[in-house]
């Protein structure tokens, strides 16, 4: 199956959790928001200045070389009390209300001081300077909705209309192993045939870098029995997530075991590294099933697992974000399978280029943790020469896309 076509299956096949918490706005960062949040107050709350400046009547001012005398000062948070009038300014800074009588703001460099007056050198539009009251949001606008992650930003607008206490969706309780009678904990010493235990360590820092609930089941052995037990243990969260176990070895027993408490909807992605793969339910839970080489672990949950957990948590995947660089070196593939290669972007002044990393072997994790990006090529594509546009997807970037604005 394409790539393509399994994350569509994949993210259509996930129902968004809906139980709801309030938090804290400051606590609520990185969270989905599970309500349309309201203005309850213009922002700004009145006009208000731009610059620093003097405010008057525009009329009191019809050319340069205008003289008015000063008659008080505006700060933000200490408004001028009185009416500005005929042939009077005050003096007001940025973020100060802007008094009665004024409808246009000259910066302070526009101008120059003789005693008690300002005399304006350039005298500016009617309106300048001024900034209207509810430019940002007015009064009743909806702000924010259903679906949206909140980002730095989106935390500071909250705060712009007061909303101190938002609801948002619980966060998705993901429970994670490895398998496999190899596996050894990273502490501990190594005996012949055995590895240390990295799958699992890397999907609990991807898991909580998405901001997931991991549940660390630890290790799993090669055995009908232990991977039964496992299951059990792992059928009352929302989504599981294993590495290994999903091929065609004589020791790899996940799918049938899943198929006695659950079900797989397909298993095989026509992609490298990365082409077993599981996809089902189990209990309430859904299941994937990812296979044991590093790199293949990597590539699967960033291309598959990844935006059907942030389905999962309310959200909307972001699209992947694709460009296209030059390649410095030849790069070979044989046409049947989307190719996933780890590599670097370089940016030396005026070339721009992607080099293949020096090993792309689906069980070297240094290949993954050098690069910056997959170069990307698609299934029915042979060898590449190098100076070849290839279509480069960089690891940084955007994972939680937006839904559409809500309707004010």
């Amino acid at each position: 199956m394409p790539l393509a076509e399994a994350r569509a299956r994949i993210v259509a096949a996930i129902s968004p959790i809906t139980e709801t918490q309030t938090l804290a706005l400051p606590e609520a960062l990185h969270r989905v928001l599970a309500e349309t949040v309201t203005a309850g107050v213009d922002v700004p709350g009145a006009d208000n200045a731009s610059m620093d400046g003097f405010g008057f009547a525009a009329a009191q001012a019809p050319a340069d070389g205008a003289r008015l005398r000063v008659v008080g000062e505006a700060l933000a948070g200490h408004p001028f009390p009185a009416r500005v009038g005929a042939g009077e300014c005050v003096r007001i800074m940025t973020g100060a209300v802007v008094p009665a009588g004024v409808d246009t703001v000259v910066m302070q460099e526009n101008t120059r001081t003789e005693g008690d007056d300002v005399v304006i050198e350039h005298v500016p539009a009617r309106g300048d300077n001024i900034r209207p009251a509810g430019e940002d949001l007015t009064r009743g606008d909806a702000v924010l909705g259903p679906g949206h992650y909140l980002r730095p930003a989106d935390i500071a607008v909250l705060a712009s209309v007061g909303a101190h206490r938002v609801a948002v969706y619980r966060r998705p309780r993901v429970a994670f192993f490895s398998t496999g009678d190899e596996l050894r904990p990273i502490d501990g010493p190594l005996a012949p045939g055995e590895i240390y235990d990295s799958n699992r360590h890397g999907l609990a820092a991807v898991l909580a870098e998405l901001g997931m609930e991991g549940v660390d089941l630890g290790v799993v052995g090669d055995s009908r029995a232990a991977l039964a037990a496992a299951f059990d243990r792992a059928m009352t969260v929302d989504a599981v997530v294993t590495s290994g176990g999903v091929s065609v070895g004589a020791a790899d027993f996940v799918l049938d075991v899943l198929a006695d408490r659950g079900s797989v909807d397909f298993w095989r992605v026509a992609i490298k590294p990365g082409k077993p793969l599981a996809f089902g339910t189990l209990g309430d839970a859904r299941f994937f099933g990812l296979p044991g080489n590093p790199v293949s672990t990597a590539v699967t949950f960033v291309q598959l697992v990844r935006p059907a957990l942030v389905r999962l948590a309310g959200g909307t995947p972001a699209a992947p974000v694709r460009f296209t660089l030059p390649t410095r070196t030849d790069l070979r593939k044989k046409p049947g399978r989307e190719h996933y290669l780890r590599g670097c972007m370089a940016f030396d002044g005026a070339v721009s280029e992607v080099v293949a990393v020096d090993h792309q072997g689906s069980g070297v994790m240094r290949s993954m943790s050098r690069a910056d990006c997959f170069i990307v090529l698609p299934a029915d594509c042979g060898d590449v020469a190098a100076g070849t546009p290839v279509t480069v997807e960089p690891m940084a970037q955007p994972v939680w896309g937006q839904p559409a604005p809500p309707i004010a």
